[in-house]
């Protein structure tokens, strides 16, 4: 799974592995949980997180995995923030996720017989002080870099380079931040 070859994801070893996460992740979302709470939760989860002062992920929250997700520090996720974390998702510091935002690794062979029984994922990096603005989506195997925008309604397919805003389906660079 994480070295990009395609697997069954319906395996008993990784379906535990996501039903143990899913739990984690509805426990996460409970109203009644505070702050200190979803901390500890988050901590259990995530591959790697800071504090819950630098980590603010907003409920509700969907996760697949969890331990292929690593958070740098402060990182805040808006309301509906759904990560799925097939293979690995690197995301830098200061990064900021808008409500709605999607984070993909998992996708499937184009091949109708093979998509019923097999995926594969791609691991996903996104760079320091980027912003992902609302509804985005940002699909396998793609690089973020450095202090780029990318804006609400966004579909990302391929890398992006430092110092941009991207926008529109599929997502294309509208302006450079810094000549």
């Amino acid at each position: 799974m994480l070295d990009g070859k395609s697997y069954d994801c319906m395996e008993g070893p990784l379906q535990n592995c996501r039903n143990a996460a899913h739990e984690l992740n509805n426990e996460y979302n409970r109203p009644e949980r505070t702050a200190k709470e979803r901390e500890v939760i988050l901590q259990t989860l995530l591959g790697s997180c800071s504090s819950n002062e630098e980590c603010i992920i907003e409920p509700p929250f969907t996760i697949d995995y969890g331990i292929n997700l690593h958070v740098g520090k402060n990182f805040f996720a808006n309301f509906n923030c759904t990560i799925l974390d097939c293979a690995s998702v690197t995301i830098g510091d200061n990064v900021f996720l808008a409500p709605n935002v999607q984070i993909y690794t998992a996708t499937h062979p184009l091949d109708a017989i093979e998509r019923r029984s097999t995926e594969f994922a791609q691991p996903i990096s996104i760079g320091n002080d980027v912003w992902i603005g609302g509804g985005a989506i940002i699909l396998s195997g793609v690089s973020i870099g450095n202090r780029v925008v990318v804006a609400a309604g966004a579909v990302v397919t391929k890398d992006v380079e430092d110092d941009v805003v991207v926008a529109g389906v599929p997502a294309k660079v509208v302006k450079k931040l810094k000549e």
